[in-house]
């Protein structure tokens, strides 16, 4: 009999709570399809249902199940835009593609809202978001933030919202300032990618759990993506593997780090002190570097993320340190229990930009997402079906950008992140 690893969601406030149970099959045996996706997080699943509402046959192989890894632990902060500035943009490319690339980055948070609202997706999705100041100099890089957004770009969207008016979104006095932007907004990210996954099987695609590929080579007719008692002959092939891409990529595996970002969820609170603390209901998230994040969940529990890490363990006594640092904005909670502390990776690139592009004409890939993933994974998913359906323009804007490799290698890369994110954090202490 063959033995498979199941590998269930980590234990945290979103596995917890996911409401849909479905176990897929692993893959036994040889099929073929126009389009093996390989990953079956956000990244995936966007591009496998993009791909299949086209009329593509796609499967796609998930090494543990559907959200496992960053798709299913996020802290479910939807913010549209990219994780970079647009000057990144700017280096390589003409002011008119910069201009399509930001509205781009807009579109990705309107690419959720619809997702969910045309395929029902129960996820509490929530308008609201606001970046918080920690600092004076903070402050006037969010107002020229803004400036900016309105004068390059036509985007009035944003809104600076003055230290005395700060209580109206935050019961906190630790902040100076704030740039409100109500087109984005928190989610339950389990519940979304499950939720995109129903959909995408209904549109036809073929999801396997419990398959990792373990390579892929070119054949005649395209390519074959062997797994351990099976492979997928397909004509093209998406890497969807992100921080988890391990050996499969090499070449792409060297231009992201996996960082560790930490979640705590408190016992639910009377909705009184909810009201107090986020009058708003946004989803927050402040200037510091490594940066905090915040929000409530649907039964008014506080989530409070952070301790970005570039190391593989988890943090010593995470939950005391991670609520030491939510006590220094809300001391309000300081008798309130802790339900809930999971942890995963996300997968930065050196310059923050998402890396986009092709390692050969039909094997795509999407990775680098910065902290941006709940949004910007259902564009990249949406450029990847165009690309493959011949309509490459809006894909190739971003294979246009040059993305090194992690110096130091594999022994001293994480060291070497570890180095710089101190330097940041000293720099947010003056």
């Amino acid at each position: 009999m063959l033995k498979f690893a199941y590998q269930p969601h980590i234990p945290s406030y979103y596995a917890a709570t996911a409401n849909d149970s479905a176990r897929r099959p692993p893959l036994l045996g040889a099929i073929s399809a126009d389009v093996c996706v390989i990953g079956g997080g956000l990244t995936g699943i966007s591009t496998a249902l993009n791909l299949a509402e086209r009329g593509y046959s796609v499967v796609v192989l998930e090494a543990s199940k559907i959200g496992w890894g960053a798709s299913g632990r996020n802290g479910g902060q939807l913010i549209g835009g990219f994780a970079c500035g647009v000057e990144t943009f700017a280096q390589y490319m003409p002011r008119e593609d910069v201009q399509r690339v930001w509205k781009m980055g807009h579109e990705s948070a309107a690419i959720v809202r619809d997702r969910v609202q045309k395929h029902g997706i129960d996820c509490d999705l929530t308008r609201g978001f606001l970046t918080v100041a920690n600092k004076p100099r903070h402050a006037d890089e969010l107002r020229a933030w803004r400036d900016d957004a309105a004068s390059r770009f036509g985007y009035q969207g944003y809104r600076y919202v003055e230290r005395a008016d700060l209580s109206g979104f935050v019961g906190s006095d630790r902040y100076v300032g704030g740039l409100d932007d109500a087109d984005s907004g928190h989610l339950h990210p389990l519940n979304y990618t499950l939720g995109l996954a129903r959909a995408a099987h209904e549109a036809g695609v073929s999801i396997y759990e419990d398959t990792c590929a373990s390579s892929v080579e070119n054949t005649v007719n395209g390519h074959r993506v062997t797994c351990e008692h099976g492979h997928v002959d397909a004509r093209y092939v998406v890497f969807a593997c992100n921080a988890y891409l391990g050996s499969l990529a090499p070449g792409l595996a060297r231009k992201i780090m996996p960082v560790g970002t930490f979640v705590i969820a408190t016992e639910p609170l009377a909705e009184a002190t909810a009201q107090a603390l986020l009058p708003t209901n946004a989803a927050i998230c402040d200037s510091k570097f490594p940066l905090d994040y915040f929000r409530f969940s649907k039964d008014r529990r506080m989530l409070w993320g952070g301790k970005a890490s570039s190391s593989t363990r988890m943090p010593a006594k995470l939950v005391e340190a991670m609520r030491g640092d939510m006590l220094k904005t809300f001391p309000q909670l300081a008798g309130v229990k802790i339900d809930y502390a999971w942890g995963g990776f996300v997968d930065i690139t050196m310059n923050r930009a998402p890396h986009f592009g092709r390692i050969e004409p039909t094997v795509y890939f999407a990775q680098g997402f910065s902290g941006h993933g709940v949004n910007v994974t259902g564009l990249a998913g949406l450029l990847i079906a165009e690309a493959i359906d011949a309509q490459a323009a809006r894909f190739d804007l971003f294979a246009k950008i040059r993305h090194r490799d992690f110096p130091g290698g594999s022994l001293l890369r994480a060291p070497m992140l570890a180095l710089a994110m101190a330097w940041h954090t000293m720099r947010d202490a003056r």
